[in-house]
């Protein structure tokens, strides 16, 4: 499957959400998309999954069988759980039996058996939570998109979602997600793409990526920096200086409110101070990935990443 260049926006003369995206997502990878609040990591993911229509740009390779688990799932539905369950697998294609078979599988194995036949208006959020990842599952789907979809979610179920998200990648398919929790499958994704300013860029190559094109520059015009050179004042730190010839990324961050930085970070980043009270920290690129969720885990503020001798 493929975005090439890619625009989004909200009415005729509405802002742009995204502009000139470009992604390969190839069979048997597992994205992961990050990316502060309001920068449009839903509406990426709305776009892949083909629930939102590009305004410029196009898609193509999308499988015939997509699952999307929204960011907010609808539980004013007039089923119980199980026949919401077969309902829609009849949709993504299901005999009435084998959908019925799969429901109550999911509902099992997600440990909300028990409510099968309660109403879905009825249903805790947590619960209906648990219908919301187990509808998107059902028919084994070649493309899984997954918007927050760990949210609301115990413990158990949790980790069963994790498995059934190895399962679908070991099986061929392709799923993306975003996740608020920094440690999510940590490792694990074959790609990061960080969503900043309109702009999806690719975020290091995460340890432990798998081989194929997923882990090679991101093409199109979206594979350059997510924005223009780091505000601030430059130093040998700031211009790189010291580091080798690259390549190497930069990344400017705040943390009002959240704990100091540790003095070790991965990397070992050369730190330098930017404008309006932010920190640019530079690192080799082998190591942005891991930095950025010690970032994040933290609780401190992404400001714009950029990169020199490196297409991220």
């Amino acid at each position: 499957m493929r975005l090439e260049r890619v625009g989004r926006r909200h009415g005729l003369r509405g802002p742009w959400v995204l502009r000139e995206v470009g992604l390969d997502l190839p069979a048997g990878t597992l994205v992961r998309v990050v990316g502060t609040n309001g920068t449009g990591k839903s509406t990426l993911l709305r776009l892949v999954a083909g629930v939102d229509a590009p305004t410029e740009g196009r898609v193509t390779g999308r499988p015939p069988r997509t699952a999307y688990v929204p960011e907010r799932f609808p539980v004013a539905l007039p089923f119980t759980a199980v026949d919401h369950l077969v309902h829609l697998g009849r949709i993504q294609g299901l005999g009435r039996a084998a959908a019925r078979t799969a429901a109550g599988e999911w509902l099992e194995r997600f440990g909300a058996h028990e409510h099968a036949r309660t109403d879905m208006a009825e249903l805790s959020k947590g619960t209906s939570q648990k219908v919301a990842v187990a509808q998107a599952l059902l028919a084994a789907p070649s493309l899984l998109v997954l918007d927050e979809a760990w949210t609301g979610l115990d413990t158990g179920a949790r980790a069963e979602l994790d498995a059934a998200v190895r399962e679908r990648v070991a099986a061929g398919g392709t799923v993306v997600f975003v996740d608020h929790d920094p440690r999510r499958l940590t490792g694990e994704p074959t790609a990061v793409y960080e969503v900043a300013a309109g702009r999806v860029g690719r975020v290091g190559t995460p340890a432990g990526a798998l081989p194929g094109p997923a882990s090679g520059p991101l093409p199109g015009p979206a594979s350059g920096p997510l924005s223009g050179p780091v505000p601030g004042p430059a130093s040998d730190a700031d211009s790189g200086a010291g580091r080798g010839p690259g390549p190497w990324v930069r990344i400017t961050v705040s943390g009002e409110g959240a704990p100091p930085l540790p003095v070790r970070l991965p990397g070992d980043p050369v730190r330098a101070p930017g404008a309006d009270g932010t920190t640019v920290l530079t690192v080799d690129a082998a190591h942005s990935d891991a930095l950025l969720r010690t970032l994040l885990a933290a609780s401190w503020h992404i400001h714009h990443l950029c990169s020199e001798g490196v297409r991220v």
